[in-house]
């Protein structure tokens, strides 16, 4: 069952994928320096990474940041083509029984440590378990993982209970990085390990340095396995909060790439004029962003279906698709993105705008207008990460003024806003993204599954949604082999949350990597510049 494919293919999917995205936003599709450039060795590739992560290893997270530099230092057993497609990284070869309870992975030989020490089996199997106690993500992942073997020191083994037909398009280095069981030598909180301050990897680039609000250093592995890979001699991770600040870094060459919409939507077509700014929407198959608002439902208001029912009609989706996004996105008002095509559901109900029904729903409620207008205040604290969240929360206290809803927007760093939301549980309701990933059982399940909600682990079930059809729907799809059978499991679950609306899905964000053009094979796969950047090299 292992594959690979050639660099001629590759770059027909490349070139194919890149013209439909592109011709999508009716923007030009050439967009790519010298794509026959032959890499060269030297220099230094600075690239954006924000917000500043707080660990540089994503073995317990699924944060954005986090992901993006881990990958550059800690390998997965597979990498992506962008249609998905698993290829080798520290697995060579990989086999699954016909049952699809047992997973069988051929590791690569000859692979060292960066603190010179070889890897091994073992290496995985610690790896698996860690990220199946901590990881948001890895919880279900590897939830039917029922035994762990390493025959030799190049052979795993993973034994399910269940079938679990979306694990082997959850082995990136991003997603699922192995980690070194001698360094990480118990089974507790990789968050409290020193190396997730100080990471040792198998990677292309060895962590050197880390400057606390400035930037994190990387240098090019001379042992790497993938010789004569890595072709840059070093990398810098930029940490740049102020959007403006990014842009002007692109412009001046200070950075020289930067991924996941990083500037204002607004100055992506300024920037990408420029001679020598160049673009990309690949390197996003892995990951559809959903964008939605979470009410918690714990709070009196939210308990009350009409009151979310009320907001949902108080909000245009094609407004925010047009202002809020400046049309870089896809209406998406199901908890399945659109671009996740295999199961998502087009029949969903929807709640058009309609703000005459919006008021009656809440006088049906029980909540009248006061004498200034209001029926009752409420807080909006919208993920930071990006301006998109700051301007959506504007967009959405001015409508909800229109059917008296007072909201207070109230504005975090990160960090805070996690704990906020998924430990303390202090808020009504908030903007969020959440990763589709490459598979339902993995991206959407979590922040609807009642087992998800557990305090203090980031992004899952933050409206404390419990529902047992959804949960048996969800369950069932986990381990249904067919695809068919868990398409039609994924509909019926579309069809109820968007009748209940724990959550509004509003927008499925269509992303942009814009990259100095003296930069080539920055995006190599579906995952882009939470890849290795193993491909990289610089050529004016």
């Amino acid at each position: 069952m292992s594959s690979t494919f050639s660099r001629s293919r590759r770059e027909l999917l490349q070139s194919s994928l890149s013209v439909t995205l592109l011709a999508s936003l009716g923007v030009p599709s050439v967009v790519f320096a010298d794509e026959a450039a032959a890499p060269v060795h030297g220099g230094t590739l600075t690239f954006l990474v924000y917000p500043e992560p707080t660990s540089l290893v994503s073995i317990a997270t699924t944060s954005g940041a986090e992901q993006r530099v881990s990958s550059k230092v800690h390998e997965g057993l597979l990498k992506y083509d962008f249609d998905l497609t698993p290829q080798p990284q520290l697995a060579t070869g990989w086999t699954v029984s016909p049952d699809g309870k047992l997973y069988t992975f051929s590791l690569r030989e000859g692979v060292r440590w960066h603190d010179g020490k070889p890897f091994r089996a073992v290496d995985v199997v610690r790896s698996i378990e860690l990220l199946k106690a901590w990881h948001p993500r890895g919880k279900q992942t590897f939830a039917n993982v029922e035994a762990l073997r390493a025959p030799d020191d190049h052979t795993v083994e993973i034994a399910l209970s269940q079938p679990a037909p979306y694990l082997l398009y959850a082995l990136s280095a991003a997603e699922s990085p192995i980690v070194a069981a001698h360094v990480y030598d118990s089974l507790d909180s990789p968050a409290k390990n020193p190396a997730s301050l100080s990471p040792i990897g198998t990677g292309a680039y060895i962590f050197r340095a880390w400057e606390r609000g400035t930037s994190a250093v990387f240098e090019r592995n001379p042992d790497y396995w993938d010789q004569p890979k890595p072709y840059v001699d070093r990398l810098v991770a930029r940490f740049i909060a102020d959007i403006n600040a990014r842009a002007a870094a692109l412009e001046t060459g200070e950075l020289l790439v930067a991924s996941e919409n990083p500037v204002a939507l607004s100055e992506i077509k300024r920037l990408q004029a420029l001679p020598h700014i160049a673009y990309t929407q690949d390197g996003y198959s892995y990951s559809p962003n959903q964008h939605q608002l979470e009410f918690n439902l714990d709070k009196p208001y939210f308990k009350d279906l009409r009151v979310r029912q009320a907001i949902a009609h108080a909000i245009d989706r094609q407004t925010i698709l047009d202002v809020v996004y400046n049309g870089y996105g896809i209406v998406a008002p199901s908890p399945i993105s659109p671009l996740l095509k295999r199961f998502y559901y087009d029949g969903v109900e929807t709640y058009p705008f309609d703000l005459d029904k919006a008021n009656a729903l809440l006088n049906e409620a029980g909540y009248p207008r006061g004498p200034d207008g209001v029926r009752f205040r409420i807080t909006h604290d919208y993920l930071p990460y990006g301006s998109e969240f700051q301007n959506l929360a504007a967009y959405l206290k001015n409508n909800l003024a229109r059917i008296g809803i007072d909201v207070t927007i109230r504005s975090q760093d990160l960090s805070a806003w996690i704990k906020r939301v998924y430990t303390d549980r202090d808020f009504d309701f908030v903007s969020n993204g959440l990763s589709n990933t490459f598979d339902p059982t993995v991206g959407v399940q979590r922040g609807y599954w009642s087992k998800s909600f557990v305090k203090g682990v980031p992004f899952s079930n933050a409206s404390h949604y419990a529902n047992s059809e959804v949960d048996a729907l969800l369950e069932t799809a986990a381990i249904e082999p067919d695809e068919k059978k868990r398409y039609d499991l994924f509909a019926r679950f579309q069809q109820i949350v968007a009748r209940e609306i724990p959550l509004i899905n509003t927008i499925t964000v269509k992303q942009v990597t814009l990259f100095n053009r003296k930069v080539h094979d920055h995006t190599v796969t579906a995952d882009g510049l939470r890849g290795n950047l193993a491909d990289v090299f610089i050529k004016e």
